[in-house]
């Protein structure tokens, strides 16, 4: 069999799968530059013919399925196949394997970077430097005071594998984490609270949520409108929870302290995806939360696990994304 991949992997776990693959083609798009869309996608399948692609960012879709049949599994190192067409994978009989959790850790810690960022009012503070306008007779300590992340109520909606992680690093600065989630009873000892009570106790409040029919606008004008004036909204997720033009009106308007985000309406961003991160209360990140060189060996990591127990037959139900292409 022959493997296509077109993500960073490390050596040794290229040579791991040589026990698997008659021929390894190594072509990551670090190297080639950004994506394939579907027709330079197709155009490569055509003339590699791999019996299965490790992708990261390519497009497949319906269009290089039907002209390329030779793939018999495809591995995606995202969360989720954003970057395939699901739907036509599990018509041509192409299973799909994921890797969960592969910047779970980049993630987390960005988030706790970026509420330090903000609380302690760090990038207009370094600005002010640069600027020249530490002067004699100005007082940065009074100019530049931020607040501690001790003693903070941090709302999680959503308690996934970055969540998770999230909440036990603040733990460790003495903040008290509560968290909604329908499909969890437990974790801890944190407090389990509904929707509204979250966005109406808490300091901060911070999304992790999946993308899927429940969670679209899922946050409402009705829960930005229970915040605390001095608290602070997060989302390193998606905009696809969030009731957009609710969360433009909060931030415009100065309802609440202050919004980090690193996910816009439309990426790269139009004008008016890109209006809300051009308020003076809004720390906008180019969504890079979760890239850290790290997370290449993270990604491989896991799809490695997962292409053998796929070719060993194993655990196929808990590892293949699409389980209708397995029919």
């Amino acid at each position: 069999m022959k493997l296509y991949i077109r993500t960073s992997y490390t050596q040794d776990k290229i040579d791991e799968l040589r026990k698997y693959f008659d021929d390894i083609v190594y072509e990551p798009w670090t190297d080639t530059g950004e994506r394939y869309y579907e027709d330079e996608m197709l155009k490569k399948l055509l003339e590699i013919k791999p019996d299965v692609v490790v992708t990261e960012l390519d497009r497949i879709t319906e269009k290089v399925l039907s002209g390329y049949d030779g793939l018999k599994f495809i591995g995606d190192c995202r969360a989720t196949p954003a970057n395939i067409e699901v739907d036509a994978c599990t018509k041509h009989k192409v299973p799909i394997l994921c890797t969960p959790g592969r910047n779970s850790q980049a993630v987390a810690e960005m988030v706790v970077g970026l509420l330090l960022t903000q609380m302690r009012n760090i990038i207009p503070a370094t600005n002010w430097i640069k600027e020249g306008k530490w002067v004699k007779g100005t007082t940065p300590y009074y100019t530049w005071m931020g607040n501690e992340l001790y003693g903070k109520e941090v709302g999680f909606v959503g308690m996934g594998a970055i969540a998770k992680i999230v909440a036990n690093i603040l733990e460790a600065f003495g903040c008290k984490i509560s968290f909604y989630d329908p499909f969890l009873e437990s974790f801890k000892n944190y407090k389990k609270k509904d929707l509204n009570a979250i966005f109406k106790d808490s300091d901060i409040v911070t999304i992790h949520v999946p993308v899927i029919d429940s969670t679209h606008k899922m946050i409402k004008k009705e829960h930005f409108d229970l915040m605390k004036p001095t608290s602070i909204f997060v989302n390193v997720s998606r905009t696809w929870m969030v009731d957009m033009d609710a969360f433009y009106d909060t931030m415009k308007n100065k309802k609440i302290a202050a919004a980090i985000t690193d996910v816009l309406d439309e990426e790269p961003p139009t004008e008016e995806a890109l209006k809300i991160g051009k308020l003076d209360n809004v720390l906008l990140t180019p969504h890079i939360c979760g890239a850290t060189f790290e997370v290449a060996n993270h990604q491989t990591d896991i799809i490695n696990d997962r292409i053998i127990k796929f070719l060993e037959k194993k655990d196929l139900d808990k590892i293949v994304y699409n389980k209708e292409a397995l029919q």
